[in-house]
């Protein structure tokens, strides 16, 4: 079975882009290492496709080459959070219509390929200097939240599970910016999503 992970610098993580073995440091490659171990008699093929800083008409532009031509069974995406975090840091305009409509496009070009979606949702943690982009992410969530739903094979919400954890315990824990997980936030990922990979392992 073959799984493609497709976002931003969370699945990145700093792979080595000319290696399609690599798997970067991040959520993928601890959810690599726990995956094989538990299917050692499965063929399982994982590849890391994300590339740091990618929004997603990015993935959108990059999906057939990247993820559809590689003929996978599955597809795990994870993206969002720069749609909003570039508005605040680059001034690039965030129009919410565009947005939904690039996504649905995105996963519906995936299903059309018979490529089972999975969707990890984006989350923001309360850094000071984050605070600021909370009202507008909220208003991307509810877009992913319902497309992701209505869309997708599998939809794992992280936003509430982050945040609800970081009531408790500093939200440094989990990342120290409030948008890259450290190594903990990444194995948190990679234990949630890899529920959801499993019921669809060939």
């Amino acid at each position: 079975m073959r799984i493609v992970f497709f976002g931003d610098s969370i699945t990145d993580c700093d792979r080595d882009r000319g290696d399609l073995n690599s798997l970067g440091n991040g959520y993928v490659k601890i959810l690599a290492d726990k995956l094989r171990p538990i299917y050692p008699d499965t063929d399982i093929e994982l590849i890391n496709k994300g590339i740091s800083g990618d929004r997603v008409q990015e993935l959108l532009a990059r999906v057939q080459t990247d993820v559809i031509d590689l003929k996978p069974d599955a597809v795990v995406i994870m993206i969002g959070i720069n749609n909003v975090w570039h508005k605040f840091t680059h001034g690039k305009e965030l129009d919410l219509a565009e947005f939904e409509q690039d996504l649905k496009e995105l996963i519906t070009k995936l299903k059309a390929a018979g490529i089972v979606v999975i969707f990890l949702e984006p989350f923001l943690l309360p850094a000071p200097d984050k605070l600021r982009m909370r009202k507008v992410f909220n208003e991307e969530l509810k877009i992913i939240d319902r497309v992701g739903e209505e869309m997708c094979d599998e939809f794992v919400a992280f936003d509430e599970m982050f945040n609800g954890l970081v009531e408790s315990i500093p939200y440094t824990e989990y990342s120290l910016d409030g948008v890259h997980p450290t190594h903990r936030g990444s194995r948190l990922i990679a234990n949630t999503a890899i529920k959801a990979i499993r019921k669809h392992l060939l």
